[in-house]
Parts: structure tokens; sequence; C-alpha cells
């Protein structure tokens, strides 16, 4: 149809009535566009106009056809009539865009003539047909910047050819008109694209800072786009124009204020980071609430970049907690909590310091938080005034004043559950730095005996036993938490170390010489990782623990001082956990780490006090005592018999055989409890040696719980003399849908040298 209309296009075409307006596209209109463009052809300038519109929409659909056209456009760029010049550059353009060819050409042979024809129409006299606010054919002049723009980039003989005339438009354009501002506009974006000119690019980048005064706000925030990317071209540039940015911060525009913010940011460097900061903590005292959260990100990212010193970062992180405290992130304040470990000629000044901002903004929950950690953390540092500096002045805080900051918090009605946690932690390690107040902080943790929140009163019975039944080793589970790795925190923030389990302060303590904990257990092998079944580490087991009483507990190893061990020892004695066997080589945290679904001490407890670990590992048996003394009545019941003959019966398997072992599962079932399973292990030794130090170990995915007994003995004799026997519990949450599965490892000495054998059990009986 296109074909069999191109005559009569081609005959419109010719039409001297500017009215007509017509559209082609295709092939088909391709040759008889090609005709009409032939300048000797033409003799109305409209149709001369259309005739390149045309072919816009020809190249633009048919991108092949653009080579066709590169001689005709290039013609185009010598008219005089505004309007066909205007077409021919916006042609010639759209061309470079979608063919190298045509681009190479113009670079070649049009550059000399595109710069005489804006010079000429930025020196042309006033002509009342092409005038907009004083300024002869704005559009012409964009047209223009737009393909020298287009030629300029990534060659430099173009970029040369141009530089004197982009020099002579940027300095001779008014700046007073949006016109004149437009042209302004687009000349900075054509020398910001061509190759490198020092000179060019500070006058482009002095245009932008005139617009930053502008009264107008589009103005403003099209030079603050500009100016970002400028800055990875000519970073000095823009320093200069700091003031002016940092006045764009306060602007009443939201989209202004972002973008202002934003390039801030990125002009910060070690050499501006003091003084650009203290600009954007004093507006924080003045900013607006709805944009005070991103305006307290960038802050503490800024600090966190470029903190030249630890007293410094201190100072205003405080500042910023104490301002804006409730838009703080998580993550930030853990960050400030690790980095207070790490500077321990600051901890009274900290201390000190953070004291004195929670008397006037104790509103801002964050900073309840991190001053709370302080003042039970180095509570008596804040009393005697300890680790004064030279910047400091004196202050008199007694015993009854860090406790009442603590009490208020925990009162406040505002507070939520992590504040209060934290509270009732600091209050524990309170009552060992202030003995004489000890009874004072035993009735505020009583009181919490009566919150609705399961958790706080949990803590609350457990602390207050340790308080009263335990003072002679109170002292050792509340000393202060080792020194926390920054590298390792940073990285994990960064994403570049596996994640771990999060604490009720944000990060996992580290062994005190920095070193941090092995990531991978002995079980990690165990429980194959790269499995989507794998049991997820639980933050109610060993995390906890670390949190509440400031030990860590894992294994001491080499390089771990004598500290770290004495926490651990005093936490076994408070379980009645007799010490663990050395061939052991699971971490208590591991072991730890299995009661993830248990929601009560009574649960926790007993799983502490069984030398094996439920849903976990196995160690060698240990008698198991009560912990009634601690928890006044919530120790663990006494184990009830189970009822072997009621019930379904299941089929024993040989569960595990190698040329040495032989491990056989008899199953049954508790009365009225089908999800639960009763198994008996028995293991014998097939070889002629005796096994000594017997350790059994097990895992199972999430929707199953493991418990084990005691094993009968740890030394198995030899050549089937006798067996070693232990009972496993397994509920099954997902019964009748899933069937059991478990990875076990098995451990064990045998002429004096440690044996390991690893498999696992898929053939269990259906309907476990």
């Amino acid at each position: 149809m296109a074909r069999d209309l191109a005559p009569e296009v081609e005959r419109l075409l010719q039409f001297r009535d500017p009215n007509i307006r017509k559209k082609f596209s295709g092939y088909a209109l391709a040759s008889d566009v090609t005709k009409l463009r032939h300048p000797e052809k033409v003799v109305n300038c409209c149709c001369l106009t259309r005739a390149a519109l045309c072919t816009i929409r020809i190249i633009k659909k048919v991108p092949d056809l653009a080579e066709n056209f590169i001689n005709p456009a290039a013609a185009l760029l010598k008219e005089k009539h505004h309007g066909v010049l205007i077409t021919g550059v916006q042609l010639c353009t759209d061309m470079c865009k979608v063919s190298t060819e045509a681009l190479e050409y113009f670079r070649k042979k049009c550059i000399d003539g595109l710069v005489k024809v804006l010079k000429d129409l930025a020196n042309s006299p006033y002509a009342p047909e092409y005038d907009v606010s004083g300024i002869t054919d704005p559009f012409l002049h964009i047209r223009l910047l737009k393909l020298l723009h287009v030629l300029g980039q990534g060659d430099a003989e173009a970029s040369d050819a141009m530089n004197d005339i982009l020099a002579q438009v940027a300095t001779k354009t008014e700046s007073n008109k949006n016109a004149g501002n437009a042209i302004l506009y687009e000349c900075v974006a054509t020398i910001m694209s061509i190759e490198d000119n020092g000179g060019l690019r500070v006058l482009a980048v002095n245009i932008l800072g005139r617009f930053l005064s502008s009264r107008d706000n589009n103005i403003r925030y099209v030079a603050l786009n500009m100016l970002m990317k400028a800055i990875s071209l000519d970073s000095q540039a823009v320093q200069r124009h700091r003031a002016t940015i940092l006045e764009c911060v306060k602007d009443s525009d939201a989209s202004i204020r972002k973008r202002a913010l934003e390039l801030v940011y990125l002009l910060v460097n070690e050499s501006n980071v003091k003084a650009l900061t203290k600009e954007l903590v004093d507006y924080l005292e003045v900013s607006d609430e709805e944009f005070k959260g991103d305006l307290t990100a960038k802050i503490c990212s800024i600090v966190e970049k470029f903190s030249p010193e630890k007293i410094w970062y201190i100072d205003q992180m405080v500042k910023v907690l104490s301002e804006a405290g409730n838009y703080v992130k998580d993550e930030v304040w853990h960050a400030l909590i690790i980095v207070i470990t790490n500077a321990s000629n600051l901890h009274g000044y900290t201390a000190r310091a953070l004291y004195k901002a929670v008397q006037t903004a104790g509103e801002q929950e964050t900073l309840v938080r991190v001053a709370v950690w302080c003042i039970g953390e180095y509570g008596e540092m804040l009393v005697s005034n300890a680790g004064m500096l030279d910047v400091e002045d004196p202050i008199t805080v007694t015993e009854a004043d860090a406790v009442d900051v603590v009490e208020t918090a925990i009162k406040r009605h505002s507070s939520d559950l992590t504040t209060r946690a934290m509270c009732l932690i600091a209050l524990l390690k309170l009552s060992s730095r202030f003995p004489s107040y000890s009874k004072r902080i035993n009735d505020i943790i009583l009181h919490q005996k009566g919150s609705l929140v399961l958790e706080l009163q949990q803590r609350a019975i457990e602390f207050n036993s340790i308080i009263e039944k335990h003072e002679k080793i109170r002292s050792a589970l509340v000393e202060r938490m080792p020194v926390l790795d920054e590298a390792t925190y940073s990285g994990r923030r960064a994403g570049s170390m596996p994640a771990a389990v999060s604490t009720s302060q944000g990060a996992l303590p580290k062994m005190p010489n920095g070193v941090a904990k092995p990531t991978s257990a002995p079980l990690v092998d165990l429980l194959d990782l790269s499995s989507d079944d794998i049991p997820a580490t639980s933050s109610s087991g060993g995390d906890f623990l670390q949190d509440l009483l400031g030990v860590d507990l894992s294994p001491s190893s080499q390089g771990t001082n004598q500290t770290q061990k004495s926490g651990t020892d005093v936490l076994l004695d408070l379980l009645s956990i007799g010490t663990p066997p050395a061939q052991s080589s699971s971490s208590m945290l591991d072991m730890l780490s299995s009661g993830q679904d248990n929601k009560s001490s009574e649960g926790m407890i007993d799983k502490l006090a069984s030398p094996s670990a439920p849903s976990a590992q196995a160690s060698s048996p240990v008698a198991s005592s009560s912990m009634m003394d601690l928890l006044d009545g919530f120790g663990p019941s006494p184990s009830l018999p189970v009822a072997e003959t009621n019930g379904p019966t299941y089929p024993s398997i040989v569960a595990f055989e190698s040329g040495s072992l032989k491990m056989t599962f008899n199953f049954s079932k508790e009365p009225g409890n089908l999800q639960t399973t009763v198994i008996e292990a028995q293991f014998a030794n097939k070889s002629p040696d005796i096994y000594s130090n017997f350790v059994f170990q097990a895992a199972v995915p999430k929707f199953l719980q493991l418990q084990l007994d005691p094993a009968s003995s740890n030394t198995l004799p030899a050549s089937g003399n006798g067996s070693i026997t232990q009972k496993l519990r397994i509920s099954n949450s997902q019964h009748g849908k899933k069937s059991l599965v478990m990875r076990i490892r098995i451990s064990y000495k045998a002429n004096g040298k440690d044996v390991l054998e690893e498999g696992q059990i898929n053939n269990f009986p259906g309907g476990l």
C-alpha cells in the first residue's frame, strides 16, 4: 500500500502550503524520499523540512537505511533556513545514534561547518523572526550543541575543534532568562561529555554553581544532577562550590534537599569530613521530621567511612543518637558498640558522654540502648571518673544515679522488648559492680516477673536466682564483654562473610585477642550445609548466653587467654555440668544452638544439664544434675519410663555398618504421641580392639527435633563381647508427610589413634 501511495505523497510534498503534514515510513517510501531530498529538486522549504522529518521516522524503523541518507543529511547542514537546518541537525543526530558509518562521516566532514553555524548563531544580531527573550533561536542552539555532544564524545580531534565555540557560548550567553539557561545547560552537558579539557570543565562547573544560586527550583535541581556527574570528572572544581551545595541541603524543597544530600555524600573525603559532618549534624537539629531519616543515614555512613579517629567517631555518633536516635538503623549502633569495645582508653569517656546525653535526650530509643549497655559494662568507670581525658570536664555520678538511668529506661512505657532486655542484663552486671545496691537492683529485676512478655519474665527469674544464690560466682559470670573484632563485623556487613546469628546487641562476640571464633564447627560437615533441610543455627542457645553472661562459650584454643576459659568453667559450674571430655571436638556454642525451638528455661537448662546435646551432637556420658537451686523449682522433671509395648511396632534396622562398627536402631512410640519416636541405638564392635572415648553425634533437618540421652558407656568392648546403648527421641512436625532422615558422626580411639566415621541414614521405616 505504501508503494502505491508514493507518487501521491511525492506530489503533496511539493505543495507550498505549510499546513500539509503527512507521515512516511518503511522501505516503500525510502526511494521517493531520497529523490525528494536532493536540494536541486526541492523548491519549497516546507516540503524539504517534512522530507527530513519523514527520513527520521524511516531510519528509526529501518536503521539499515541510514547510510542511504548520509549525503543528503550532510547537505541539509548548509541550508540557511532555520526550519530546514534544525530538522537537518536532528536528522544527523539520530543517524549518528544508529549508524557508526554516519557518525564517522559527520566527524570528518561536518564538524567545521557545525562550528561555523553555531558561531554565526551566537554572534548574530537581533532577528525578530527567531528571537526568544533576546536570544536568537535557542532551539537551534540546543540542537547544534546536542549534535556536537554526540560527535565529540570519545574523539579527541573532534573535541579540540569545538573547544573554542563551546567556551564562547558558555561565556556570552545570558543566564537571566530561561532560554539562556537552557543553552548553558546543554553547553555544560556537551563540555562534560567530550574529551578532557580542564579549563572548559572548570568553566562548566562554575556555570552550575551559578545555577545553584538561582531562585528557580528546577534550575537548581538540574544543576545538582549535573554536578553529581561532574564530580567524577573534576572533583576539585565541584569542591569549590561546597558551601552553596550545603545550603541546598537546607532547602525547603524535598527533591532539592535529597539530591543535595547525595551530592554532599560524594564530596566527602578525609580532608573535609570534619567540616562537612559538623554542618550536617548542626542541620540535623532543625531539619524536618520526614528528612531526618535520610540525613541520619548519610551522616552515619560518612562518619563510619571517613572517621579519622575513634574519639571523633564516638562524639559524632553520640550527637546523632541524641538528635535522631529513633532514625538510626540497628546495624549502625551495633557497629558503635563494637568500636567502643575496641577503644579501651575511651571506655570511661564514652560512658560519661552517653550518661550526659541520655539525661537530655532520653526519648531516643537507640541512644538509651547504647547508654544502658555502656553503663552495664563500664558503670564503675562512670562513677569513679576513671580514664578522664584532657578535653573532659569532671562530672559527679553516684552509683544510685547510674542505676536510676537503667531503671528509668526499663520502666518507660515506650521502651520496646530489646531495650528492656538490655536493661535487665545491665542491671545484672551492675549488681556485681555496685554490691551496695544489689538489693535495689534485685527489686527492679523482680518487678519484671509480672511482665506480660514471657522472655522478660524468664530472664527476671533467672537473674534473680543468680543475684540471690550465686553471689560467689556472679562477678565471673558478668565480667565485661570480650573485645569484638571490627574487621570481621565490617566484612560481615559488607556481605563478604557468611551471615552469623545475630544477638540482642547485634554482633557476635569475638575472642579477646581479636581473632574471630571458628566459623566451621565439627558439625558443619556433619550437617552438610549445602542441603536445604539443614537445621539453622538458633540464637536461643549459645548466643543468648553470651549476651546474658558476657562470656565466650567456645572451647579455648591456642592464643585464647585464661579469662575466656574461666568464663566457661564458671558456667559449667553453675549448671552442674561435669568437665567436657577432651576428645569431644564440638563447641559448647554448637551444643547450645540446638535448642532452637525451646522457649522456656526448663527446656534450655535441661539440655544444658544433659551431656548429650539435642538435635546437634552427643558427648560422652556425664551425670546429670538438677537445676532446682538455680531456677527455684523450674528445673527439669525426672524422665518418665517409655512404654514400649503400647502403640504400633516397627522393625529394627541396621542404621550404619562399616568394617569395624555396627549400629542397630530399635523403634517405639510414646502412647498418644505419634509424632515422637523413641529410638534405642545399639553399637557393636566388630574389631579385636577396644574402642575408648566413644562419642555418637547426630543431626536432623529443621522439621525434626532430636534429643539424645546419655550413652550407657564410653568404652566399646572388642569382638562383639559387649555393646553401648543410647536412646534418641525424635519429634516429627511433618508426621505423615515427611519421613525421618539423619546424619551421624561416630568418634572413638582405637590403639591410641583417633577414628572418625560418618554416614547418613535414609532407611527409616515408614510412618515414623
